[in-house]
């Protein structure tokens, strides 16, 4: 039986162990549907392009393995930049495939007005992707994709997207195809390592800061074990929650935004900074000191260095480059003395912001008290979210995905749909009124698809982080209060349980532990309003001279 091109592009799928694809049909792709149809792949067809690739992205940072989503032409396609946008800034690898007008009717540098045409679909997506490819021959769609796959999901990860003009799909076609080979990583000389391990050695006061490409690298047990070598404080950003887990002794679990924090930065004479640009969001835009001795691992030379400049750069894998440096570093003792140390500043950091916000404090106690440990959190660009980045305890790596990132409203809800396929726990995605909104068609795709998402969303009547934002510069609240309909009505004209209550403490607990225990989408709505953490910007302490 001939194959078509559409078939080269399942099989690749399925040759590379994905098991599950989001998208939503046109007139350019049905040959691709019909293809899945006969693949054990299973399609999860969404609402809207753009949840498509949310979704693909939830799926990736949750398993650490590529997420694909697949699109038609034109809007289809365009549909997916502001999501593309999330995953290449947050290092998501993710795999947008979508169709082209026919090559049949295509001239280039010519605008036809065939239906869908764009006049280069594919340059709207080079500056949100790592890579990006127009197929030409149906006979090398089982090549790209596993090529997609692959660059994707390499060091430093971040989405490709593969571009198929449609009558290819129907193409008859040859394969299948070799994989491509992967390209090794560069890793320090051992003058390199030896310098390092002398800078961290001879410090009193060392201290890791670790970053999301510590997590994609798998590098928790060993940036643990060096720590422990080292008795070093271990500063996570949001991209890296989890990394060591919420019991180690080295992991201070508090953003640096919180001024008991920032002082490990401050009093630290040597900083070893893991899988990180040193983001403007996470050092309040670079308002942070710099360090007397920073040196940095990375597999992205440029990244390393662009924003503090370290004195020793370590290229390579994290997880390599930590294991390689470990043994070089001689055991320092006193982990239980640090271990008590942060416990303290833990609690002095938290009786001070409990003192300042009990209502959110109230509402993160709440929710952990409800959510169990193993439990994947969806944080939502919304003042609760922020609060549950900040200070949830977030048990082990990816088990909290946060836009951080673009910052990207709306990315919550759909994201947790890729998430729950995920099957590492029970996915809780918290979401305000406004960003819920965005998405809110994907009641349908959890309903449809009986995907196992808890929702909750905190209606505080509009942007309450803009309102803050007004309020805090002395201006008057102006188009930031939004008429919002009756949450629990939706999802339950859906087809999806839902409940409502008031306020974020003991009610909303108990209403939360019931909801996560139920093996099947759910909504919780809870009335209430917060002002943000000392994570967002206008609460930052510092400030740049």
């Amino acid at each position: 039986m001939t194959s078509t091109g559409a078939d080269l592009l399942v099989r690749g799928l399925s040759d590379s162990g994905v098991p599950v694809v989001f998208g939503l049909p046109g007139v350019h792709n049905l040959a691709a549907w019909k293809a899945l149809a006969g693949s054990g792949i299973r399609l999860v067809g969404v609402r809207h392009e753009q949840t498509a690739v949310y979704a693909a992205d939830g799926y990736a940072r949750a398993t650490g393995s590529p997420g694909v989503a697949i699109t038609t032409t034109g809007p289809g396609a365009a549909n997916t930049l502001g999501a593309c946008g999330e995953a290449w800034a947050s290092g998501s690898p993710v795999v947008v495939i979508a169709t082209d007008i026919p090559t049949t009717i295509r001239r280039p540098g010519v605008y036809r007005g065939s239906l869908h045409e764009a006049t280069d679909q594919l340059a709207m997506f080079l500056p949100v992707t790592k890579d990006a490819l127009r197929v030409g021959d149906a006979s090398a769609l089982g090549d790209a994709v596993r090529w997609a796959l692959d660059t994707a999901l390499a060091p430093p990860s971040r989405p490709v997207y593969l571009e198929i003009p449609t009558d290819l799909l129907s193409a008859a076609a040859e394969g299948p195809a070799a994989a491509p080979e992967p390209r090794p990583l560069p890793f320090p000389s051992d003058d390199e390592l030896g310098r390092a391990a002398s800078i961290l050695s001879d410090a009193s006061r060392p201290l890791i800061w670790a970053g999301g490409g510590a997590l994609r690298s798998g590098a928790g047990d060993a940036v643990g074990a060096l720590a422990t070598r080292l008795a070093a404080p271990v500063i996570t950003t949001h991209m890296a929650r989890g990394l060591l887990g919420s019991g180690h002794p080295c992991a201070v679990g508090f953003p640096p935004h919180l001024p008991e924090v920032g002082a490990l930065w401050d009093d630290a004479d040597a900083v070893l900074a893991i899988g990180s640009d040193l983001d403007g969001m996470m050092t309040q835009n670079w308002s942070m000191p710099h360090p007397r001795h920073l040196v940095t691992v990375n597999v992205d030379p440029a990244d390393a260095g662009k924003n503090y400049e370290p004195e020793l750069m370590l290229t390579g894998d994290a997880r390599a480059v930590v294991e390689g440096l470990t043994p070089l570093v001689p055991e320092r003792g006193g982990v239980d003395e640090l271990a008590q140390q942060l416990g303290s500043l833990r609690a002095v950091a938290r009786a001070a912001l409990a003192a300042d916000e009990p209502a959110a404090i109230e509402f993160v106690d709440s929710f952990d008290a409800a959510v169990p440990g193993d439990a994947v959190v969806v944080a939502d660009m919304c003042i609760p979210g922020y609060w549950l980045a900040a200070l949830h305890p977030v048990s082990a790596p990816r088990r909290l995905a946060y836009p951080m990132g673009w910052g990207t409203l709306g990315y919550g809800f759909p994201l947790a749909i890729g998430s729950a396929l995920a099957g590492r726990g029970p996915v809780v995605c918290v979401c305000g009124d406004g960003g819920f909104l965005y998405a809110c068609g994907e009641l349908a795709t959890v309903a449809q698809e009986r995907i196992p998402v808890t929702l909750v969303i905190v209606d505080d009547g509009g942007y309450g982080m803009l309102r803050f934002d007004q309020r805090h510069s002395g201006d008057p609240t102006f188009g930031v209060d939004l008429l919002t309909p009756d949450f629990a009505a939706m999802a339950a004209s859906f087809g999806v349980k839902s409940d409502t209550v008031d306020g974020l403490g003991p009610v909303f607990s108990e209403a939360l532990t019931r909801h996560v225990a139920i093996d099947a989408p759910t909504v919780l709505v809870a009335r209430a309003a917060l002002d943000p953490p000392p994570t967002t910007s206008p609460r930052w302490y510092r400030r740049r001279t």
